[in-house]
């Protein structure tokens, strides 16, 4: 061999070796609890839900900026096959260029983040029966990724670990004690354990979150969020505080208070915050004659992850009764406040007003409507606790209340920036009525909202004392970029494809852009920047970096139809054609706006 044969052979060989070393360490990078706690220094994955436990929905990323974000294009696009009659809610995670996702009907799905190519997908054949237990469609909001598994709470009540490599089953548990009790929330995994919530409130099921062994999926503890029978005594003495806030026989009707969505981990002070739902069933005089708060109905919940023991809570909407959940997407940012600097949770439930509670000891510190007209309430006092309005209860006529059970913001996330210091809302401007049903009866394992208006409160009705103060509002959905410092709106854009039901949540990235529905934004400003046609609503997205590009993926065309569709700078590919026309949905969905 000749000297130049020689050193050319090994230079081959060392650059094979390079790169088998580098293909080597990419797939031995695990995530495990040191990758969760440092998620939010990965810029190139999306390993959790909410992209980190502080749940921001912000990426580090800035190959695509708002100087160059007109040359996004698309990369791939991947079909679904989406099981029908079933809505898709969940962003995708992201580890090893494998990019993981849940259906409806929880199918649980990896593809190549590089290439939309499918890997495995694992179908649980969810019995179509359980449908009757369900207030909405069959959705899921996303699923957990640990130590080379893929976890899922379900629609049958049980939570699943899957192999992540191979989409095969390791274990399967029972969560859910009653048929009316489903499981629809992103998991979460903290310290090796699995934390998921309960849905069903508008099924007047008792509500619950609870934490499992991610390794052998047996149960560490619970934490239910309704009180049970007294004479029974209590699972915990959290609950002996809270059942003093009810009155007459709640717990034959269940009470509500499912834990379906928000949850956020302080990783630092070692406190996990749950957000609670609505009332069940909804009409509050019905489930507590007598009044009362109502513990912990829509409320923050904030707990020690190795117990469950509660470290304190934050009730925002007392004696719920408009099916006003806490349980929309919780952030945790640090910021500077009144010229001291303060660990915060940052929150805007269905009810209008936005929180900033201190997440150490659960003060309130500040709150202010974000959406522009609000008749159920005129204001919150110093403690953070709303001043009903006269007439807003419906104890004993209909009233028409804003917003409605759609609420200010609901399912779709929020994200928050750490480069301009502002939350970015996908929302609604929408009301509803509410009538006290005489001939109410409670049904087991069936809708049980009391309101004689129906799940989704249609019709017309008096409005509460007051609400002829309030602005009148011709803007739907919205997306708003609200300063939580100065509790002031920074910008707001409307108009089609715009807003919580039919842009989906938000993205913002460190290239100053907010992605939003088939758009992006500069952050600062609201400009648009950019715009796409994916031909229907879009989900939440999320954004990666491969091979030196940054990608955005985010699911589209969210029912039958859904597609997965990633875009990167100058992408070339040719966009999907969109799917056959379907029947007019109408202005809002027909039934209860969340399971």
């Amino acid at each position: 061999m000749t000297r130049h044969r020689l050193i050319k052979s090994c230079a081959i060989a060392a650059i094979t070796g390079l790169t088998a070393w580098i293909v080597s360490a990419q797939q031995a990078k695990k995530v495990d609890n040191n990758a969760l706690r440092n998620a939010a220094k990965n810029a190139d994955e999306w390993l959790t839900t909410g992209r980190d436990y502080a749940e921001t929905h912000y990426s580090p990323l800035k190959q695509i900026n708002s100087t160059n974000v007109k040359r996004l294009g698309l990369a791939w696009n991947w079909e679904t096959d989406a099981p029908s009659g079933s809505n898709v809610e969940a962003p995708m995670l992201v580890s090893n260029g494998v990019m993981y996702g849940s259906l409806g009907w929880d199918v649980v799905f990896a593809i190549d983040a590089r290439t939309g190519r499918l890997k495995w997908r694992w179908d649980p054949e969810i019995p179509r029966s359980v449908m009757k237990g369900i207030c909405c469609t069959p959705s899921n909001r996303g699923v957990a990724m640990y130590n080379g598994r893929i976890y899922e709470g379900m629609l049958d009540g049980t939570l699943v670990a899957l192999d992540q490599t191979t989409g095969k089953p390791v274990w399967r548990t029972k969560v859910t004690e009653k048929p009316d009790t489903v499981l629809t929330s992103a998991v979460r995994v903290i310290k090796g354990k699995v934390i998921v919530g309960s849905s069903g409130a508008d099924n007047a099921a008792r509500g619950f979150f609870a934490a499992y062994d991610a390794e052998t999926g047996k149960q560490v503890w619970r934490f239910y969020t309704v009180p049970g029978d007294p004479s029974k005594g209590f699972e915990h003495p959290e609950l002996a505080m809270a059942a003093k806030t009810w009155t007459g026989e709640w717990w034959k009707m269940g009470g509500g208070g499912t834990a379906w969505d928000g949850m956020a981990y302080d990783e630092v002070a070692d406190i996990l915050y749950v957000g609670t739902g609505n009332g069940g069933p909804w009409n509050a005089a019905v489930r507590s004659p007598q009044g009362g708060d109502n513990l912990f109905l829509s409320s923050i919940v904030a707990v020690k992850p190795d117990t469950g023991r509660m470290v304190w809570y934050f009730q925002e909407t007392p004696g719920e009764t408009w099916d006003f959940t806490a349980t929309q997407n919780i952030i945790l940012a640090d910021l500077r406040i009144g010229g001291k600097d303060r660990k915060v949770l940052l929150h805007a439930p269905k009810n209008g007003f936005f929180y900033v509670l201190d997440r150490i000891t659960g003060e309130f510190i500040s709150g202010q409507k974000y959406v522009q007209r609000i008749t159920w309430a005129t204001g919150l006092d110093s403690k953070g606790r709303p001043i009903e309005a006269k007439g807003a209860r419906w104890k004993d006529s209909a009233v028409m209340i804003w917003p409605g059970v759609y609420g200010g913001h609901n399912w779709q996330p929020m994200s928050f920036s750490p480069l301009t210091k502002l939350v970015y809302i996908p929302g609604q401007e929408r009301k509803s009525s509410y009538e006290p049903d005489p001939n109410y009866q409670y049904k087991p394992n069936a809708n049980n909202t009391a309101n004689k208006r129906g799940g989704a409160a249609f019709g017309t009705a008096p409005e509460p004392e007051g609400a002829e103060n309030q602005p009148q509002v011709t803007t739907d959905g919205f997306l708003l970029a609200w300063d939580p410092v100065a509790q002031k709106e920074r910008w707001r854009v409307t108009g089609p494809g715009v807003g919580g039901y039919t842009g989906g949540g938000t993205l913002v990235t460190g290239g100053n852009l907010v992605f939003h529905g088939n758009a992006a934004y500069d952050a600062t400003t609201g400009e648009k920047l950019w715009q796409t046609d994916m031909a229907d609503r879009s989900v939440t997205p999320i954004s990666y970096m491969l091979d030196g590009k940054q990608y955005v993926s985010v699911v589209a065309r969210p029912g039958v139809d859904a597609r997965v569709f990633t875009f990167v700078l100058d992408g070339k590919a040719a966009m999907p054609p969109p799917p056959p026309a379907q029947p007019a949905r109408g202005r809002a969905p027909a039934a209860p706006v969340h399971p």
